[in-house]
């Protein structure tokens, strides 16, 4: 089972690569990462930014740590994106989008990940007013497909999200999704699963189960978010809390699943205010019981 690991972790706390990457490979003892767009935003203008992004993937190499792709972070969630209400919105989100693409080729990597955006409980609850944006969400992600292939791209990932107000946000609406877009695209658009997302109880009800996720959408999958969670709120904590998940149970269902190719990259968030040295320790911690467990097999 490949285990990786998602920079989210190090937002507020470590922005330089000369410090972070050999503590990801040296301490964490991680080889496959996921970049976060919180460290270097699409934004920046470009030569500047590109000079950045440059400089993280120059470090990967050096300490040979697999850059698998960059993902949307805490910030970029934040924005309706491409489920807003109005086209100036969603053409900005389009933008964006194309400039995380640009990003993300100039660091040599092939895939990026993302959340679609949200809606507007307004929009979220007229149902004719949620199919419409569907559908020009849905041009989008062709548009977005499109141009990530001319930048060398091979992939783009989507995130369900637990919340109604979004979508892809159920088993059914995710492979309605991928459905809807499959060969239709010049580059292959898959889903990311959260376990947190996965396994959110009060929107999710009796389908808070990973077992149907990946049986309703496994031809799909190309990749997990990890975090330990009670089933109550979007955690994100680190495995050295008790949660719903145990590592061999985590072990055990995705063997039962025959999921095992596909990386599961543990997503921690910690409130910012938290210190440095309880963070590293905990990341530390998790990546040391994830390890033993998912990848040698000792639970």
């Amino acid at each position: 089972m490949k285990l990786g690991l998602n920079l989210s972790f190090a937002v507020k706390r470590w922005y330089e690569p000369e410090e972070l990457v050999p503590m990801i490979s040296n301490d964490f003892k991680t080889k496959y990462i996921q970049f976060t767009w919180d460290i270097v935003n699409p934004w920046w203008p470009v030569l500047k930014r590109d000079k950045i992004a440059k400089k993280w993937s120059k470090m990967f190499k050096k300490e040979n740590i697999i850059l698998d792709g960059t993902f949307a972070g805490i910030a970029a969630y934040t924005y309706p994106q491409l489920l807003a209400s109005t086209d100036d919105e969603r053409k900005i989100a389009v933008d964006f989008f194309k400039r995380a693409i640009d990003m993300t080729s100039v660091m040599e990597t092939d895939t990026i990940g993302t959340p679609l955006g949200g809606m507007t409980h307004k929009d979220a609850y007229d149902k004719n007013r949620r199919k419409e944006i569907y559908k020009i969400a849905i041009d989008h992600i062709r548009e977005l497909a499109a141009y990530a292939k001319i930048k060398g791209l091979k992939k783009i990932l989507i995130e369900p999200t637990p919340l109604f107000t979004e979508f892809p946000s159920t088993p059914e609406e995710s492979l309605q999704l991928m459905k809807d877009l499959d060969g239709t695209t010049d580059i292959p658009i898959r889903l990311l699963i959260d376990w947190g997302h996965a396994l959110f109880e009060p929107l999710l009800k009796e389908k808070a189960d990973m077992t149907l996720w990946i049986n309703t959408c496994k031809k799909y999958i190309d990749g997990f978010h990890l975090q330990q969670t009670d089933g109550k709120l979007d955690r994100h904590w680190d495995f050295t809390q008790e949660g719903k998940l145990a590592p061999k149970l985590i072990k055990d269902l995705i063997e039962r699943t025959n999921a095992e190719n596909v990386v599961q990259y543990v997503e921690l968030i910690f409130p910012f205010e938290e210190s440095d040295e309880i963070v590293y320790e905990n990341v530390k911690k998790t990546m040391e019981i994830l390890t033993n467990c998912l990848v040698k097999g000792v639970c």
